[in-house]
């Protein structure tokens, strides 16, 4: 019988000709329960499934899945949300620790595993694209102090839904929703030329500049407020995702498996 939080047989039937084989290696995963087996073989499964992309591969079926029966709804809604990182997360080495994990990127050494320092501590910003159904579509991560916008072509660009049988992987919303964080000339641009409806809301700003440019002002964007409510499947999925208290709070050194965490959490949604 599964306890609280733990995936059924049911589901782990479904997944297992998915997985690899398993060869026994073992690393500390030190609060794992006793009846899971030796907690460093674990860990050392969790983050090997993640660098050869079993946990990726495991979303995707269940999103080609949906998507084959018309369940993935189009209509994308895109927002971040930052997450506190623990004290144990800080550290990473940049040419790989002493247990021979992997290699930090030397391209990204300003902003090293996606840790930003602010005020309160390090912090993670997590940045998402849901369906219409509150259902990650792509998940990107970056320290806590970049701006949203900065982000958006990396999210949007992360959708991605292979089809079934043949055909092009379903890469475009039909709709993007998004706060006003995400209110530019540049992000209103590509995605009129892309083909895809905005709901995003003007900034005060911004409504500001134009109504000062008197004639020559332009026309506001359009904003249909009644399809903007439907935004906050975004904050829902926020929500659920962080009842998982390894996505709630980052203990992990390396972004690359605290991403694996948030994709196995939004397999399990």
């Amino acid at each position: 019988m599964a306890g609280r939080g733990e995936s059924t047989d049911a589901v782990w039937e479904r997944m297992e000709p998915l997985l690899p084989q398993v060869d026994g290696r073992g690393r500390p995963w030190r609060d794992l329960p006793e009846r899971y087996g030796p907690w460093r073989t674990v860990y050392e499964r969790f983050a090997r499934w993640e660098a050869d992309g079993t946990w990726a591969k495991l979303l995707e079926h269940a999103q080609v899945r949906d998507d084959a029966v018309s369940r993935v709804e189009w209509t994308v809604a895109i927002d971040s949300t930052i997450n506190r990182g623990h004290q144990h997360a800080s550290g990473a080495r940049k040419n790989g620790d002493a247990d021979g994990d992997e290699l930090e990127d030397p391209g990204r050494s300003q902003t090293p595993q996606a840790l930003g320092r602010s005020r309160g501590g390090p912090t993670t910003k997590v940045h998402l694209a849901v369906d219409g159904r509150g259902l990650p579509l792509s998940i990107v991560l970056t320290p806590g102090n970049v701006n949203d916008a900065t982000a958006f072509v990396q999210v949007l660009d992360g959708i991605r839904i292979p089809r079934a049988v043949t055909g092009r992987p379903r890469t475009t919303p039909g709709r993007v929703l998004g706060d006003k964080a995400y209110s530019s000339r540049a992000i209103r641009y590509l995605l009129r030329r892309r083909g895809i409806a905005v709901t995003i809301p003007e900034r005060r700003d911004q409504a500001a500049n134009r109504r000062r440019r008197g004639a020559l002002r332009g026309r506001p964007p359009a904003f249909g407020r009644a399809v903007y409510r439907d935004r906050n499947v975004v904050e829902r999925c926020f929500a659920r995702l962080k009842q998982f208290r390894a996505v709630a709070t980052r203990f992990d050194k390396l972004a690359a498996r605290y991403r694996a965490g948030l994709v196995l959490a939004s397999l399990i949604l």
